[in-house]
């Protein structure tokens, strides 16, 4: 009998030995559990703007190009800021001759000289007859057929002046040579050739098609944002100029005009640009970067640090662009939110925060 307890004792003290490894074993992995390496930032207040992102093309506010009104003989002018004779990227201002056509011919058609003489005699003798009218000298017909006399020597001189006029090509308004077409001084043109083009460009107007969602978001004086990306540096401000009330039954967007104040020039016209229509703007609200909300099972969830554990917080949000989007309800200010490291995380998984 005793020899069967001892072998029962025996059989049982390695298991229970085994017993007690397994469970210490355990405790150590307890005690060792590892820690997930976050970093995490402290909720302040800060503002977001939502607006709706476009692109396209520029052009100038204001564009010409002007043509000869009559055949001549071609002389590109020189400009008085230069020195030189115009040129390519040249500033002009309204009312600048910047080339002159001669064709005697023609001036002496015009007859400008005799006709402007013609103007001040029939001026001087209406004003006689009106002072004798005025004093019974002469008769109220007599006082009229001088009037019409002077209003036809008028209108003489004034068109011969406007004939001769053509042959001057000015400035219709201040901008700068965009395009200058080389005639040899000197030499006859035709009537109708191209002579120079301006543009002034410190507005540009940008035509954009946006979608029909946010027909309701995008109001008349709207302001927008304008870079280049060639130019990312130089931000431009606009307004939305113009919209169109109708949505086009193909593309689903309806037509908006952007009118941006180029200042320095910086961009020019024929540029590709984004624009960035600012719908909406909220000040002092919790903003986070929106790569860092998460979605599981139908709900947004971020997590928050809490005496070095995770918690999982569900959350409600409000204004949103590209890069950050507004928490209405989930988080607090001053919340230790996980911004690196939360793709692994669970609700009330221990971390070790390393900023």
């Amino acid at each position: 009998m005793r020899s069967h307890s001892v072998k029962v004792i025996s059989f049982l003290f390695p298991v229970v030995l085994l017993l007690h490894s397994a469970c210490n074993q355990q405790d150590a992995n307890i005690n060792t559990e590892i820690k997930v390496p976050v970093s995490v930032i402290n909720v302040k207040p800060q503002s977001i703007e939502m607006y709706v992102q476009t692109t396209g093309t520029v052009y100038a506010t204001q564009e010409v190009y002007l043509r000869s009104d009559l055949s001549g003989t071609y002389y590109l002018m020189n400009n008085a800021n230069t020195g030189k004779l115009f040129a390519l990227g040249d500033q002009v201002k309204k009312g600048q001759t910047i080339i002159k056509l001669e064709d005697k011919e023609f001036e002496n058609n015009a007859q400008i000289d005799s006709k402007k003489l013609n103007l001040e005699v029939s001026k001087n003798n209406y004003e006689k007859q009106k002072s004798l009218y005025d004093k019974g000298g002469v008769t109220f017909r007599e006082l009229k057929n001088a009037e019409i006399e002077y209003i036809n020597a008028r209108y003489s001189y004034e068109n011969a002046s406007l004939q001769l006029d053509k042959a001057y090509v000015k400035v219709p308004f201040s901008g700068t040579i965009v395009e200058l077409p080389h005639y040899t001084q000197g030499v006859k043109v035709d009537e109708g050739k191209e002579m120079v083009k301006i543009m002034n460009y410190s507005q540009l107007l940008l035509d954009v098609k946006l979608p029909e969602k946010h027909l309701a978001e995008v109001k008349q004086g709207q302001s927008v944002r304008v870079v280049n990306y060639t130019v990312s540096k130089d931000t431009l401000m606009g307004t939305i100029n113009q919209i169109s009330p109708v949505i086009n039954p193909d593309t689903r967007t309806f037509q908006s005009t952007l009118l941006i104040n180029n200042r320095g020039q910086a961009i020019r016209p024929g540029m590709f640009v984004k624009a960035e229509i600012l719908v909406e703007k909220k000040d002092s609200t919790i903003v986070v970067p929106k790569d860092i909300v998460i979605s599981r099972q139908n709900r947004k969830i971020l997590f928050v640090i809490e005496n070095g554990i995770a918690l999982e917080k569900s959350i409600s949000t409000g204004l949103e662009n590209p890069d950050f989007i507004e928490i209405t309800k989930g988080i607090k200010m001053n919340d230790r939110l996980v911004v690196k490291g939360f793709e692994t995380l669970r609700d009330k998984s221990r971390v070790n925060v390393v900023r």
